[in-house]
């Protein structure tokens, strides 16, 4: 039974829906609404701006911030669980103040673009990577 709801978590993520993924009550204690970034669209950041109420934050493989030379945030992180954020960013391309879900949508994007190049997101930002 488990196994079916991964499984139709996985397939709604593929298809572009968002989710809630919930930790465990150890640690935060919350849940995070969670969409595949090639599935962005500006109606899903209003969504998570407008109902949960935090952070848009993407997470990336290391190597992937690397190459956008994204630093950590600060060299010791001295908050309680140690969240790995890098410096927040936003495209360059494509965006006014960064702030509005059309902004932050074209700043996914620009993060998975492959051809994406460090000069091309401004820093500091309205989107988190992790």
């Amino acid at each position: 039974m488990v196994n079916n709801r991964v499984q139709k978590i996985i397939k709604d993520i593929s298809r572009g829906k968002l989710v809630i993924i919930v930790d465990d009550e150890d640690r935060e204690n919350e849940g995070d609404i969670v969409i595949a970034a090639e599935k962005i669209t500006p109606e899903a950041i209003n969504f998570m701006v407008t109902y949960a109420k935090g952070l848009v934050c993407i997470p990336m493989m290391s190597e992937r911030l690397k190459t956008l030379q994204l630093p950590a945030m600060v060299h010791d992180n001295t908050a309680p669980l140690s969240t790995a954020f890098t410096i927040s960013v936003d495209a360059v391309k494509g965006v006014s103040t960064g702030i509005s879900a059309q902004d932050r949508s074209n700043t996914v994007k620009a993060l998975i673009d492959e051809n994406t190049k460090p000069e091309d997101l401004a820093r500091p930002g309205h989107l988190f990577p992790l």
